[in-house]
């Protein structure tokens, strides 16, 4: 896939590595030159000085080959106008915009954005997670926040110890995907036990992630 990202500063260095990892092919618009100096020289990627949200910079980019383009800047103006010329004059298959502001995300949605991602809005979501659900070791909110997937590690205490999954009472808006048991990864069924030490892969809507919690940890969060 050829990703083409737009702006983004000191996430770039990240992304880049992680994509090119994965075997894709990465160009970055970047309005920092020395950024750009520094990072073409560590990775065999194009990097591209100037403004992105200038029809001839995201030529001089290749947007023309483009699968995918991620708009990063700090300005949620500037990312909507590059996501809409890439998707009205160059026909880039998908773009991904992040909305600095969250009250932006209905408007990038209305002007057709594939994926709109409000950086605000995760951060504090996780904070605030963190802060009251001290016992998930990792907590991903997918689908901008409408999903979550949580990885508990199961504790002496812990309600569900011993418990085979069919008589753990969760809620329905939620599911127990993978037990992860030392080096083995087990895709449980009803019968499958819970022991000490295990570390439940749990996907639930927010709604029910205190009732989640509730039911395996025997904690109110």
């Amino acid at each position: 896939m050829n990703i083409l990202i737009v702006g983004g500063s000191g996430k770039i260095n990240f992304l880049v590595k992680s994509f090119l990892s994965k075997g894709h092919s990465v160009t970055v618009i970047e309005n920092n030159y020395e950024l750009c100096k520094k990072l073409s020289k560590k990775y065999k990627a194009q990097f591209v000085f100037g403004d992105g949200t200038k029809p001839y910079i995201l030529e001089d980019a290749g947007i023309a080959n483009t699968n995918f383009i991620i708009a990063l800047t700090p300005r949620d103006q500037d990312n909507l106008i590059i996501c809409q010329l890439a998707k009205t004059s160059y026909r880039v298959d998908r773009t991904l915009a992040v909305a600095n502001d969250p009250e932006n995300i209905a408007l990038f949605k209305q002007f057709g954005l594939d994926i709109v991602i409000s950086t605000t809005d995760i951060i504090s979501s996780l904070i605030e997670q963190r802060l009251f659900t001290g016992d998930i070791n990792n907590l991903i909110p997918i689908e901008e926040g409408r999903v979550a997937l949580m990885e508990i590690d199961i504790g002496p205490d812990y309600p569900v110890l011993s418990k085979r999954i069919r008589n753990i009472n969760l809620p329905e808006k939620s599911i127990i995907s993978c037990i992860i048991r030392k080096e083995e990864a087990i895709i449980p069924n009803g019968d499958s036990q819970i022991f000490l030490n295990d570390r439940l892969i749990v996907f639930s809507l927010p709604d029910v992630q205190s009732k989640v919690l509730k039911e395996i940890t025997g904690k109110i969060e």
